[in-house]
């Protein structure tokens, strides 16, 4: 009961062929491809991120020159203000 018999599959194909049309179908069939390989870069590339990001995180923060760290603080100490 809980799977398809050949029947079934027949009849499913016969279903989208009808309502697809035969013209259509494969450039439905390479757009699905398309968009598998492009689902698959992604879900690799966002393995690969997660494996460069784990010593990147470890660095530490590079250091603002003196004059920069004054400024940063002089900055973010005025927007502050004007928010309150």
């Amino acid at each position: 009961m809980g799977s398809l018999s050949i029947w079934h599959w027949l009849i499913i194909a016969a279903v989208f062929v009808v309502f697809f049309g035969a013209k259509r179908m494969p450039d439905a069939a390479r757009s699905l491809g398309r968009s598998l390989r492009i689902f698959k870069s992604e879900v690799s590339e966002m393995h690969n991120d997660g494996k460069s990001a784990s010593p990147a995180a470890t660095q530490p923060a590079p250091e603002l020159p003196a004059g920069r760290e004054a400024n940063a603080s002089a900055t973010e100490t005025r927007s502050e203000s004007k928010t309150l």
